[in-house]
């Protein structure tokens, strides 16, 4: 299934689906107050975020002042979704794979507790080992024992070595042998596994940027990426997550998980216009098959219901 059919497929589980609303607005007659009132309600409690809200509906009402061609809302509908697409795309990466030029690659996974971490990391495992990468996980969340585990299971149920020390032993250091053994193996891939921390935190924080630091050191800034991954339910909350860890280490990727369990999907649009970093997989399901590549045209399509 294409990501255009999971995310209509995901939408339909929402009770008041935030893109059924979107669309219905469009089939307005005429252009009103009602008309823009409603649009700029829907964006907002949809996640977009003031700033973007209120540039794209200067940027449509202009558009429906100006040319001539746009009668109705309806008539305003690709120029919505191709100025949604444009936006996301102007973000460098977006949607995209790794680069896999250096290697090997070291993605650092980060987040808050119960954002779906642990498991992307599974997912991504068994994503790049089905495409014939030498993949390694290390297991530096060593504050739950069952962290640990979770990751061994994920590690056995693709073939993927999982290096791992005893609970409470020092993250950093976990890290550090995993990369070395990256090195030596002539890996593909490294992906790290932290402990989920409260963005507040400062000292779990400070382990993280130690974490990131040694990687730093070791692999080079052209081999590590810093995988935030975010919880799409949370909306805004999610949007305060990535700017409080951006200003810890330089996240450069985000993983949005439970997308399909929420009607707030403007927060793709808020991280993009907000952070300027790239939205690479969207979570749309439980299985490793639902880590899917965004693609931004799917998502504004999709948005506005168009095939």
């Amino acid at each position: 299934m294409s990501l255009f059919a999971k995310l209509r497929e995901g939408f339909k589980s929402v009770k008041e689906k935030w893109s059924g609303g979107i669309a219905k607005l469009f089939s307005s007659s005429k252009f009103d107050a009602d008309f823009w009132d409603s649009l700029e309600e829907k964006l907002i409690s949809g996640d977009t975020g003031l700033d973007f809200t209120e540039e794209i509906i200067n940027f449509l009402r202009n558009e429906a002042k100006t040319n001539k061609a746009i009668k109705t809302p309806a008539d305003l509908k690709n120029i919505f979704v191709n100025k949604i697409t444009s936006e996301l795309n102007s973000v460098n990466g977006m949607g995209q794979e790794f680069n896999f030029t250096h290697k090997p690659l070291v993605l650092l996974m980060a987040g808050v507790n119960g954002s779906g971490k642990t498991t992307s990391a599974g997912k991504l495992a068994v994503k790049f080992k089905s495409q014939g990468k030498r993949v390694i996980m290390a297991a530096a969340d060593t504050f739950r024992a069952a962290a640990v585990e979770q990751l061994k299971i994920w590690g056995e149920r693709s073939g993927v070595r999982v290096i791992a020390q005893g609970q409470g032993s020092d993250p950093a250091a976990v890290a550090f042998d995993a990369w070395k053994a990256a090195e030596s193996s002539k890996a593909d891939v490294l992906i790290v596994d932290t402990a989920g921390r409260l963005h507040d935190k400062h000292n779990l924080m400070e382990e993280l940027r130690k974490i990131h630091r040694i990687l730093l050191r070791e692999a080079g800034s052209e081999r590590l990426e810093v995988v935030l991954v975010l919880d799409a339910v949370l909306g805004q909350n999610s949007v305060i997550q990535a700017k409080t860890f951006n200003e810890i280490i330089p996240v450069t990727s985000i993983i949005l998980t439970k997308y399909d369990n929420t009607a707030k999907g403007g927060v793709v649009i808020s991280i993009a216009k907000s952070l300027n970093i790239p939205v690479r997989y969207i979570g749309l399901g439980e299985g490793p098959e639902d880590l899917n590549n965004f693609n931004a045209s799917d998502f504004a399509n999709a948005l506005m219901e168009l095939d």
